[in-house]
């Protein structure tokens, strides 16, 4: 057992110097920005690229000379997505895939491997939203939610990561949401999903760094309401609602700076700093007040 003398000289020699010095590289980063790395000729793969965020996301790499490899269950849609980028003078190929079924994954990542190569910068995007009461949420729509959702971050991780790790080179992008930090009305489903993506994307990081492999970087995107069709009506008084594009250009910044969070608007992340500071209930008080949520839309028979 450490003694109190021994447990202030750990504090005073060790502890507040160690924390001083976070405090100020923080400072520092907060207004020196890191130098956004270069992503062109990277082997990007997109899930859920054939609309919404995750079109736009393909769309700001492909600018950024990326080639693509654009993942979706929608074929038209992703050969779309796939044709706007060749249309750029850029690279991507397309893949119909279902995230929720492994051998489906598994197998697409072997011709993937053969015919592109190994992949270098992962975004977990394929997402769901159902949007209703829990109590009459089919119990198949939950299931799927979770599939969709969080479980194929697993299915993708185990198939792509292991290259990463070998050449302790690589980029796992996590698409979350600010319900994951924020519960909404509505979205009990859709928020525990993305809340536990949020911490399999965290506990991913640790783990990584545990096996020394510094190179292979994690970021986890948590936007705010995004126009971009999922939800039908957004209630938000307060936050201006971000288009599709927005995202896309501030995922492809966070990937570029190597950023672990991004909150979109920007200025959420503080806000959830402040929560630390003010009573539970104020900000209760003020998602009712700016009447932040959704309106109910949930169809059973989808």
């Amino acid at each position: 057992m450490a003694t109190v003398v021994e447990k202030l000289i750990f504090f005073v020699c060790i502890f507040f110097p160690r924390l001083f010095y976070y405090y100020i590289d923080a400072l520092i980063s907060a207004f020196i920005p890191a130098k956004p790395k270069s992503i062109a000729g990277k082997i990007v793969l997109v899930t859920g690229a054939g609309h919404g965020i995750g079109k736009e996301i393909a769309l700001e790499l492909a600018r950024k000379g990326a080639k693509l490899v654009l993942w979706d269950v929608n074929k038209a849609n992703n050969e779309e997505t796939a044709t706007e980028i060749r249309s750029m003078g850029e690279s991507a190929t397309a893949f119909v895939v279902d995230v929720t079924k492994t051998d489906d994954i598994h197998k697409t990542a072997e011709q993937m491997r053969r015919e592109v190569g190994d992949v270098d910068i992962l975004v977990n995007n394929a997402g769901i939203l159902y949007g209703g009461e829990l109590l009459k949420l089919k119990e198949a729509h939950i299931r799927r939610t979770f599939e969709v959702n969080t479980l194929a971050h697993f299915w993708t991780v185990k198939e792509f990561m292991p290259a990463m790790l070998e050449k302790n080179s690589g980029h796992i992008v996590t698409i979350a949401s600010m319900s994951a930090k924020s519960g909404t009305a509505y979205l009990v489903d859709y928020s525990s999903s993305k809340s536990a993506v949020f911490g399999f994307t965290d506990a991913l990081r640790e783990e990584i760094l545990k096996l020394g492999k510094t190179g292979v970087k994690t970021t986890t995107v948590c936007p705010s309401f995004v126009s971009s069709g999922m939800v039908k009506q957004i209630k938000d008084k307060l936050t201006e609602i971000s288009t599709p594009e927005t995202v896309g250009a501030e995922v492809v910044k966070g990937i570029q700076c190597e950023e672990e969070h991004v909150y979109i608007p920007r200025h959420l992340h503080f806000g959830l700093k402040l929560q630390m500071f003010f009573p539970l209930k104020f900000f209760r008080w003020l998602k009712e007040f700016g009447e932040l949520g959704i309106v109910p839309q949930y169809d059973p028979n989808t």
